[in-house]
């Protein structure tokens, strides 16, 4: 970012990045804040990353880390290409889904889940700036419940997915419905986003790119089913006595899980109010 505001400021003799009148400088300034997103191609550094942190770093690099990035691509969208958005967009998107396919490390499928999710956004910004917050805004909305039940329930791993039933149940079911949503299957609140982003594109007269943006995420759809099978699915039949709790857990506030989690999964019914 630094770089291309030194290239414009050469060329203009100003600092400001919102007018960015050097091609080169334009095309720095979008493969930067790309790679702060972490939109394909330059997403290699996010699984890596979030697999060596814990799961409250994940959960602020996968949320709050994406607003100040965010925010300056809605500033400076018309100063760079928009081919070169979309593509990275709907590349983002494949990349999303194929790279989460083959993962046990759950932090490596929130991160690959990130990259899917920030590529719809990226692909609609060039289209609609409040679509592209929307979808921003519901992925922190339902990624936030996610990752405080895997806090709550320590799950770090696939394997892990099919022993938290025994522990807490209804936090199981929940999971697993935050899981669907974030997957985009109807009626979750996860649907809302990508319908409208899949309705604003056709109607801008996009059916291909609209299209390969339904087909991919079916690859991230997926995952999130396997994920949701291991959840409420995997469970051997025992004795009454195995199935009831056998770990005392610590007292935690879930205040903020219990407030985001409703809306993670109930929201579709505000879509009225979020329409632009």
């Amino acid at each position: 970012i630094l770089f291309a505001s030194i290239m414009n400021a050469q060329t203009t003799g100003q600092w400001n990045i919102l007018q960015l009148e050097n091609p080169l400088a334009q095309t720095l300034l979008a493969v930067a804040l790309a790679m702060k997103l972490g939109l394909a191609p330059t997403h290699f550094w996010l699984p890596e990353v979030l697999q060596g942190t814990s799961f409250k770093t994940t959960l602020i690099i996968i949320t709050w880390q994406k607003l100040a990035p965010t925010t300056l691509m809605l500033l400076t969208w018309n100063q760079t290409s928009m081919l070169t958005i979309t593509t990275m967009g709907a590349l983002s998107v494949l990349i999303g889904g194929l790279g989460g396919l083959n993962q046990t490390q759950l932090r490596k499928i929130i991160a690959f889940s990130s990259i899917a999710h920030l590529g719809w956004m990226a692909t609609i910004i060039t289209k609609s700036n409040k679509l592209a917050l929307l979808n921003l805004t519901m992925y922190i909305l339902i990624s936030t419940p996610l990752m405080l039940s895997l806090i709550f329930t320590s799950m770090k791993t696939t394997q892990d997915l099919t022993t938290t039933w025994t522990t807490s149940p209804l936090l199981t079911t929940l999971t697993m419905m935050t899981l669907l949503s974030l997957g985009g299957l109807p009626p979750l609140t996860g649907f809302l986003p990508k319908w409208l982003t899949l309705e604003e594109l056709l109607t801008q007269n996009m059916t291909p790119l609209a299209t390969t943006l339904a087909v991919t995420t079916l690859l991230s759809l997926f995952f999130y089913m396997r994920l949701s099978y291991s959840l409420s699915m995997t469970i051997a039949p025992n004795p009454t006595k195995i199935t009831s709790k056998w770990r005392l857990k610590t007292k935690t506030t879930t205040l903020l899980l219990s407030m985001t989690l409703p809306l993670s999964i109930m929201g579709l019914p505000l879509m009225p109010l979020m329409k632009p």
